[in-house]
């Protein structure tokens, strides 16, 4: 609250040319920083997964995802398949509280990852590729990935979709 109230008319007074200019300057340096930061942002940030979206019935995703775990499985990790598929397509699905199947991939080879989610929506993303994306029921996501170092990429669901998921975390290994 005010010590002294007002003039009844201070709305109505005029702004004095001193406050314009720095006005007018503060409002031109926001839209010229902003418009070329946004600019720059565009160009050199990694923040944006390019792929494409396609609908798909779940159940047909369902029934490829395990036509393709059971053509390339050469083991199991956790009772969930590990494939390792040729370069090409290679499929991953999200389901209640799992990736499926585990992918091994080789370095430097380019897949084109086909995922989708068959039951709830879902959140992926894989890191440390920094990639994030939220999966819907009835859509699949199409991207194309290079590997470019061996090891262990983690994939985490990080869209709530119930009690279990604070355990849906997937891997994607890579070998030489």
């Amino acid at each position: 609250m005010a010590i002294h109230t007002p003039p009844k008319n201070w709305l109505e007074e005029r702004v004095a040319p001193e406050e314009r200019v720095w006005l007018v300057l503060a409002t031109l340096f926001a839209i010229v920083f902003l418009s070329a930061f946004m600019g720059l942002w565009h160009l050199t940030g990694r923040q944006t997964t390019h792929g494409q979206a396609y609908r798909v019935d779940p159940a047909s995703f369902r029934q490829e995802v395990q036509a393709f775990a059971e053509r390339y499985q050469v083991g199991e990790l956790n009772g969930i398949p590990v494939v390792a598929p040729p370069p090409g397509e290679v499929y991953l699905m999200a389901q209640a509280f799992s990736w499926y199947p585990v992918l091994k991939l080789k370095k430097g080879e380019t897949y084109r990852l086909r995922v989708a989610s068959v039951d709830y929506p879902h959140g992926f993303s894989l890191y440390p590729h920094e990639w994030s994306i939220q999966l819907h029921p009835g859509y699949e996501w199409v991207y194309s990935f290079t590997p470019t170092k061996a090891g262990e990429y983690t994939l985490i669901c990080n869209d709530y979709c119930g009690l279990g998921h604070h355990a849906m975390v997937g891997k994607i290994l890579v070998e030489e």
